[in-house]
């Protein structure tokens, strides 16, 4: 039996950096915080492009530090770097963090950039760039990323070479609570690619036996995945019944159950049990037939009944077995059909399956149909994956952009709707305006004016400029008398003009000892005078923003439009033609691992029918044999039933 080759090396699983508040607090900017809500729902389109606008927006203001996001514009430059890695922009991610890591910031900031630089280049296989961008990071991590960015350190050190180096790293943390099983099953891979082979079995032995609870699911995976590599590494090493007994650890329900019970079988089988081989294969039997592993164990059954000397019941069970594997190369056949047909794209893109964190799930509820009946199978391969999501994301895209078309023909719409509302308008109010703005001119020359004489009055004191309204109207007064007595030379008139210099003399006695406490309450009066000029300034700079406004609302935006409508045209044929490339890959993967699925039933078939055959002919040499042995016993007994009449 050829083993299948097991992947010596896990991933794990990394949370976003945006889903782990740096700070204590909430982001203050209210647009970051709309971006962090999309990217939570998994709408990381919608966040990116609300983050991009809002961080273009932030670099144009004049006094950044009065902006909102001053406060969290290092948040905000790794948040648009994560948003686009889980949106699969690794080029753009990696340079915008690329950019942050190379800026004057805290070294804390370019230590976390450079881990998230770092997983991005390991992700993308980089494993050159990965370990010299890991070899960057000094002095203090981040509390948030410290555990991620030892265990990424040894899983790039590990693809690298540097097995001691991870190692000695993975001892560490395999005692933070949380990273037991990463940890535990990183180190025994690396022992056992280091040349430590024992030391890597009893590492991966002891992961394979951690207590987790039963709701932590990547943990439980980890232990099942140790269990099972450590298996498989002893089945190829001719050791099946030390392999039996971590195989049959493996969760019945577990992602890795199906592959566990394959081997646990062949462990039997090649300790000669056969009938123990059927406990396990027995399980497989009945699950689903597009498994690999199922399909195997089709076989598996049939050929321990037959070790078993069963051949009847073998041959029955190859039977079925043959007509199971008909049924399924009539369903791939028809799946390959139908995927060239187009129709496996016309079920991905249904209204219901929308690329969040559940799109998976929605795929699982699909109708079984042609198309459908393999995708699960397919999506085990990350490249298909990949690739699936990239063709959803651009049907999104083109989506989007058919909704903009419309979105800019409403625009169309709503501008032409503000030019009939305001133009009939404006002319009214614009003459008005103009009369108000004259008004508004006059005063404040005349605030001016009085502004100057103050001013005046402080370097050269004139009194009588300062006189009130009484005291203005009692000089006039006394105007009027002193030109009534003036030619009045009687005794009479001699003592009207006395008393008339008289009380000029009081009237400019008080006017000149009030003149301090006169020009400061002119002062103040002007003060209040600012302030009201204030106020009809503020009004009216609110009047001529309304005004623009107004006139903005509706005018300048037809070359826009016109450049936005051109702009999504050019975007939507490089999205068609992506889609289409795209598309192509996809079918043709799909279409090549169906054909491989075909082509192994067929072997499968072609091995059926002639163990089906050895089993029949068995069967039947062990009737014939079993009805000569009778036949030969019956005449045995009738020769001694004839040899004792005769002595008789």
């Amino acid at each position: 039996m050829a083993f299948r080759h097991i992947v010596l090396f896990g991933l794990c699983a990394m949370v976003p950096a945006w889903a782990e508040d740096s700070s204590d607090s909430q982001p203050r900017d209210l647009f970051l915080g709309e971006a962090f809500y999309y990217a939570e729902q998994g709408l990381y389109f919608d966040a990116i492009s609300r983050l991009d606008a809002e961080l273009e927006q932030y670099y144009r203001v004049d006094e950044q530090r009065l902006d909102p996001l001053h406060i969290d514009s290092g948040h905000a430059e790794f948040s648009v770097g994560d948003f686009e890695l889980s949106y699969r922009m690794h080029r753009k991610a990696g340079r915008a963090i690329n950019a942050v890591l190379e800026g004057d910031v805290d070294q804390q900031i370019k230590n976390e950039a450079a881990y998230r630089l770092a997983r991005i280049f390991y992700e993308k296989g980089e494993k050159l760039n990965a370990v010299h961008t890991i070899d960057r990071i000094e002095g203090t991590v981040p509390e948030s990323v410290r555990n991620d960015e030892r265990l990424l350190r040894a899983q790039i050190y590990t693809v690298n070479g540097r097995f001691s180096e991870a190692i000695e790293i993975l001892e560490k943390l395999e005692n933070v609570s949380g990273y037991e099983g990463f940890a535990g099953y990183n180190l025994g891979i690396a022992l056992i690619l280091s040349g430590e082979e024992k030391k890597g079995l009893n590492q991966l032995d002891k992961t394979g036996q951690i207590q987790v609870s039963k709701k932590d699911e990547p943990s439980l995976g980890i232990r099942d995945k140790a269990n099972l590599v450590l298996g498989y590494r002893l089945l190829e090493a001719e050791q099946p019944e030390e392999a039996k007994q971590y195989l049959d650890r493996v969760r019945l329900e577990g992602p890795f159950s199906n592959k566990a019970l394959l081997g646990s079988g062949w462990s039997d089988v090649a300790l000669q049990r056969f009938d123990r081989a059927l406990v396990p294969w027995t399980i497989l039997f009945k699950r689903n037939p597009t498994n690999k592993a199922v399909q195997e164990s089709l076989l598996g059954v049939p050929y321990s009944y037959a070790n078993l000397e069963m051949h009847g019941k073998a041959a029955l069970l190859y039977g079925s077995a043959l007509d199971a594997f008909g049924v399924e190369r009539t369903r791939l056949n028809d799946s390959i059909e139908s995927i060239r047909n187009g129709n496996f794209f016309r079920a991905m893109v249904r209204e219901e399956i929308k690329l969040d964190s559940n799109w998976l799930v929605r795929l699982r509820e699909l109708p079984e149909t042609p198309e459908t009946y393999y995708l699960m199978d397919l999506m085990a391969s990350n490249d298909f994956q990949v690739l699936l999501k990239n063709y959803l994301d651009l049907e999104d895209m083109r989506r989007r952009m058919i909704a903009w078309q419309e979105d800019l023909a409403a625009y169309e719409d709503l501008i032409e709707m503000r030019r009939r509302y305001y133009e009939p308008l404006l002319p009214g109010i614009d003459a008005r305006f103009r009369e108000l703005d004259s008004r508004i001119l006059l005063r404040m020359e005349q605030r001016d004016s009085i502004r100057d004489r103050l001013q005046r009055l402080l370097v050269a004191p004139r009194p009588e400029m300062l006189i009130t309204a009484d005291e203005r109207i009692v000089g006039m007064q006394l105007d009027q008398l002193e030109q009534q007595y003036q030619n009045d030379q009687s005794p009479s008139g001699e003592e009207a003009r006395r008393r008339i210099k008289r009380l000029r003399g009081v009237l400019s006695w008080n006017v000149n000892l009030d003149y301090q406490d006169r020009l400061t309450e002119a002062f103040q009066h002007l003060k209040e005078l600012e302030v009201d000029v204030q106020r009809m300034e503020t009004i009216y700079a609110s009047y001529v923003r309304t005004r623009q406004a107004a006139t903005q609302s509706y005018q300048g935006y037809e070359a826009q439009i016109v450049r936005a409508r051109a702009k999504i045209d050019r975007a939507g044929k490089t999205v068609t033609h992506l889609m289409n490339g795209v598309g192509h890959m996809l079918e043709k993967m799909a279409i090549n691992e169906l054909q491989q699925r075909r082509d192994r039933i067929d072997q499968y078939q072609i091995q059926a029918r002639f163990a089906m055959a050895e089993s029949y002919d068995r069967a039947v040499k062990a009737q014939q044999e079993a009805a000569q042995k009778k036949i030969i016993e019956a005449s045995e007994e009738n020769k001694a039933d004839s040899g004792e009449g005769e002595s008789q």
